[in-house]
């Protein structure tokens, strides 16, 4: 299993050394067709030994690659880093309009390869824009920049408000967009001012803090985009809604015409002063439609899709207790206006007002709200809460739709306690309700029930009986495979597929015979009989038509083992059948005659042909079918009549003789996880915490999922006087062993041969398989469930060998030093001190003493006599 955590943990360092090795690509989504853009590819960390890429045919190179490199060194609380970085830059220019996608680039660091993504451009007609990676603006980007006469064009800076859907019922949520779309020189802006939104609920789910443009195709032009708001917008009522326009100012820097005809003037002066440009987006109009009539009780305005579920906080509880009905309605739609479902509670309820709790994204539309009711029942009884059911309009759908719980049980027990008694004097006595408090704490109770004693560990792997399973696994899969190729040889071999098929062709074309017999057709009968004689001859014998003389047949069947007799008996049919061909009407009678004997015949030379069954695989299968599987059942009438002995003593409060009896079923040889618990009771009960906790370990090796178990380990060590912290385990061996421990050690081991019996049936499907799909499927499949059954078997061995192993052990001493060496003199310092039921790890043992190891990692030696072997 270390091998194994070792393995994994090397993987997934390898897999997040390859997450941080790659190539970052920089450029523009969006280009001009007369553009020349920057392509970068950017790699952080060490610079790479070799870089390659090359554009599509779709682009021109015009420059590059350009490597640059760059390090920073930053020092934080003392503590210097440093960075660096490698970027490869290229410039394109496009050929043609359109979407293309350009190739992903490679390198290698440190003898590794790593690439970037592939990504896509696309290119359109007019290229003018505000990108700074313009390397040599085109006559095209240059006319689209503002004029100097102190002006900017409506179709140089605009906004648009864009809607999801125009055409909605009421509570349809509608998303608006707001954009700015610019290609002139913006400097800052001023006045901005946002619909309100009459009609509709609205809610701001994108606010950008910073104007940030990026490019956006629109049309045949390329702008500078930026999103300025986005709403989620539910209309909540019918008719034609108006949506206000937006208006914001934009400063803008634009060039301006010199004053005068010298040159110094331009050097002087800059050529360019800031307007206010005001911008606004026209008026939109959203068509909002009823909801149509006949929508259910139970709606109440909800419009999309969602479903609903219902629970109890408690389904049993005291009259005057408190609890809840937690509704919770999921889906996407209007959810952030959803109201409470109308609930019928039971008579005598007092119900309070309802909660909400929402969880519901960003815009509102998608998530659930759950409704809390409270409330406290005043009767006792058995009461049902009725199913709770929630209607909404389904926009796809076009119609109303009802969903519900299914209906709730809930238990009122009567609670005297909390109930005012009236005394004589009218005076009332209301009696104070507490929480239920512990008085004290103790190991839980003794197993009662004797599931029956073992004599050592009874582990299934490792055992001649789990190898034996797996090689008659092995050795059924080898004989299917042998069997398989046997079948698949029969059916290439052409001459025997005919020879056994000889027969059947040739009872077929009797039957043929037979229905001419019935017609009385004497010639076509002794036609077909003719025929399916020498059929059968020529499929049985392999013997060519032309080969077929009586003198021939008869010594080929001679040579098959076919009696003198029967050989003249079917010569004489072929004899009879040339005769009747041409000879006169011979009458029905002599017909039927020849028909059966043809029939007997055939059927005798084929039963005498056939090999005799061979009776070595019948009579091994049956002996192996046969073999007696003994089971050893021992009367256990003595260690059965002590365990009985020892639950009625430990009942009466005799833990000494409960102790000495189930002791005794321990040093007959007997144990099980039952008896080493009781065992441990009886002995924690006495008062003797090194024998409990001893008893308790042995019980948790043989039965580790035990929660009773456990809890009273974990109970009788927080009695022990030793407080020690353990050193952590790492947790990927933590993760193992409680995956380890999730089933026994036995169910892991027949968990381990089922899949390897599914493996060697895919390793047949790829030997066998019809198809190439099949054969991967048996391939790729089959991998998994082998690595199932070595992480059964290895999980299975992992619990048996912490069962069996000797390297742990409980102090039994009162008190037991621990010393620097295996000695007893004054040579040896004393280290520190154990103390009764404490747990050491056994690491060495030199004559009667042992070398152990604390869970927090100390060591010492400690005297044999001190401490017992788990």
């Amino acid at each position: 299993m270390k091998r194994l955590t070792a393995a994994l943990a090397g993987l997934v360092v390898s897999v997040l050394a390859w997450a941080q090795g790659t190539i970052k690509v920089e450029v523009h989504d969006v280009v001009g067709v007369d553009e020349r853009f920057n392509v970068a590819f950017v790699v952080e960390g060490d610079a790479p030994s070799s870089f390659e890429w090359a554009p599509s045919d779709d682009f021109q190179l015009v420059w590059g690659p350009q490597k640059g490199s760059s390090t920073s060194v930053s020092m934080i609380n003392g503590k210097v880093s440093k960075s660096s970085t490698t970027t490869y830059t290229y410039i394109l220019l496009p050929k043609k309009t359109g979407t293309f996608q350009l190739p992903p680039a490679t390198a290698k660091v440190k003898g590794g390869e790593i690439s970037s993504r592939p990504f896509r451009i696309e290119v359109v007609s007019n290229g003018g824009t505000g990108g700074s990676r313009q390397t040599a603006p085109s006559q095209s980007q240059q006319q689209s920049q503002p004029q100097a006469t102190g002006e900017v064009s409506s179709e140089d800076i605009f906004m648009r408000l864009s809607l999801s859907r125009r055409d909605v019922v009421v509570g349809e949520p509608v998303t608006a967009t707001l954009k700015l779309y610019q290609r002139a020189n913006i400097v800052g802006f001023e006045d901005a001012k946002f619909p309100s939104f009459n009609g509709f609920w609205s809610k701001e789910t994108d606010t950008p803090q910073n104007v940030e443009f990026r490019r956006e195709a629109l049309g045949d032009k390329i702008y500078d985009a930026a999103l300025l708001r986005r709403w989620v917008l539910i209309p909540q009522k019918s008719g034609t809604l108006q949506i206000d326009p937006a208006e914001i100012v934009c400063l803008v820097n634009v060039q301006t015409a010199r004053r005068g005809s010298s040159i110094f003037d331009s050097f002087f002066e800059d050529g360019y002063t800031t307007i206010r440009k005001r911008v606004t987006t026209p008026a939109v109009s959203v068509r909002v439609s009823q909801l149509p009539a006949g929508a259910p009780a139970s709606f109440s305005g909800g419009v999309g899709e969602y479903t609903v579920t219902a629970r109890l906080s408690k389904d049993s509880l005291k009259t005057h207790d408190a609890a809840s009905l937690l509704v919770t309605v999921s889906g996407k739609g209007n959810i952030s206006l959803l109201e409470a479902p109308k609930i019928n509670f039971p008579p005598d309820f007092d119900v309070y007002d309802v909660k909400t709790t929402p969880n519901v994204d960003k815009a509102g539309t998608t998530g659930s709200k759950t409704f809390e009711y409270p409330f406290i029942p005043r009767s006792a009884g058995d009461f049902t809460v009725d199913p709770v059911k929630y209607s909404f309009y389904n926009v796809n759908t076009k119609r109303y739709a009802t969903v519900a719980t299914d209906s709730l049980r809930l238990r009122v027990a009567k609670a005297p306690g909390t109930e005012s008694t009236v005394v004589s004097g009218g005076q009332t006595l209301v009696v104070d309700r507490k929480g239920v408090k512990n008085l004290g704490e103790d190991i839980r109770f003794i197993r009662t029930r004797n599931e029956g004693f073992r004599s050592g560990h009874n582990f299934l792997v490792g055992r001649p009986l789990y190898w034996g399973l797996i090689a008659a696994l092995t050795a059924l899969a080898a004989l299917f495979w042998l069997a398989f190729r046997k079948m698949a040889a029969r059916r290439a071999d052409v001459v025997g597929t005919k020879n056994r098929r000889a027969t059947k062709m040739a009872l077929k074309r009797l039957h043929l015979a037979g229905d001419f017999l019935g017609k009385g057709l004497q010639t076509a009968f002794y036609e077909e009989l003719h025929r399916a004689l020498l059929g059968f001859v020529s499929d049985k014998l392999t013997m060519d038509m032309a080969d077929q003389t009586k003198e021939n047949i008869a010594a080929a069947l001679a040579e098959r083992g076919i009696s003198e007799g029967l050989a003249r008996e079917f010569t004489d049919l072929l004899d009879a059948c040339e005769y009747a061909r041409y000879a006169p009407d011979a009458g029905h009678e002599a017909m039927n005659s020849h028909y059966q004997k043809a029939v007997d015949v055939i059927t005798a030379i084929d039963s005498n042909m056939k090999k005799p069954v061979s009776k070595a695989g019948a009579a091994l299968l049956a002996l192996l079918l046969l073999a007696p599987a003994t089971l050893h059942a021992e009367a256990l009438s003595y260690p059965d009549s002590l365990w009985q002995a020892g639950v009625n003593a430990y009942t009466e409060g005799q833990y000494a003789e409960a102790a000495a009896a189930w002791q005794g079923i321990l040093d007959a040889g007997l144990s099980s996880a039952d008896l080493y618990y009781n065992a441990g009771n009886a002995y924690f009960k006495l008062g003797e915490t090194g024998k409990a906790i001893l008893n308790y370990e042995r019980a948790a090796r043989l039965d580790p999922a035990s929660a009773d178990i456990r809890y009273n380990l974990d109970f009788a060590r927080g009695t022990t006087q030793d407080r020690i912290d353990s050193v952590p385990e790492f947790f990927l061996e933590a993760w193992g062993r409680k995956a380890c421990y999730l089933l026994p050690s036995n169910v892991w081991a027949v968990l381990s041969i089922v899949f390897f019996a599914l493996t060697l049936s895919l390793v047949l499907l790829f030997l066998l398989g019809p198809s190439s799909a099949a054969r991967k499927a048996g391939f790729f499949t089959g991998i998994v469930t082998l690595l199932i059954a070595l992480l059964g078997w290895d999980f299975a061995h992992w619990q048996k060998r912490e069962a069996e192993s000797a390297d742990e052990a409980v102090v039994m001493r009162a008190v037991s030093p621990v010393k620097s060496s295996p000695s007893g003199d004054n040579a040896a310092k004393d280290l520190f001190i154990l103390h009764e039921g404490t747990k050491v790890r056994l690491l060495d043992t030199v004559g009667s003493w042992h070398n152990i190891e604390l869970s927090d990692g100390r060591q010492g030696w400690l005297r044999a006599s001190d401490v017992e072997v788990i």
